[in-house]
């Protein structure tokens, strides 16, 4: 799985943090259907978080049909991940819009410079991760 990042001085909570990443791999295909997920206890080390911090983030993607739970077996990537809807993915967009707003102006940035850093990151969030094997 590709490399999640959390960072606690950032005023979303983890578990939010953990979901987005993970829903952002899922809707690009980093993670495929069908994939095999870290245990809660491992990715919880990896990130250096409480387990029940990974277990809100996984059950919400559970809940929304991204991710599938299987007794005894694991948690893995739905056979058909379920894709928001479009007021779904605006209503995300418009929030993570106003965080990215939140803190750029608080770094101290222009807009200009704010929208020249999003255009500079775009390419890599929309990169095909099949074209990078």
């Amino acid at each position: 799985m590709p490399t999640l990042r959390v960072d606690p001085a950032l005023p979303v909570p983890l578990w939010s943090q953990i979901e987005d990443g993970l829903r952002r791999r899922i809707a690009t295909g980093a993670l495929a259907p069908g994939a095999a997920m870290p245990s809660v206890r491992e990715l919880a080390a990896e990130l250096r978080v409480n387990p029940a911090t990974v277990v809100r983030a996984y059950q919400r993607l559970v809940d929304d049909g991204m991710l599938e739970a299987r007794r005894g077996a694991g948690t893995f990537v739905a056979a058909a991940p379920a894709l928001p809807s479009r007021a779904e993915r605006q209503r995300a967009l418009r929030e993570a819009a106003q965080r990215y707003v939140d803190q750029a102006a608080g770094a101290g940035a222009s807009r200009e410079e704010a929208e020249a850093a999003l255009r500079s990151a775009w390419p890599r969030a929309s990169r095909n991760p099949e074209e990078e094997r």
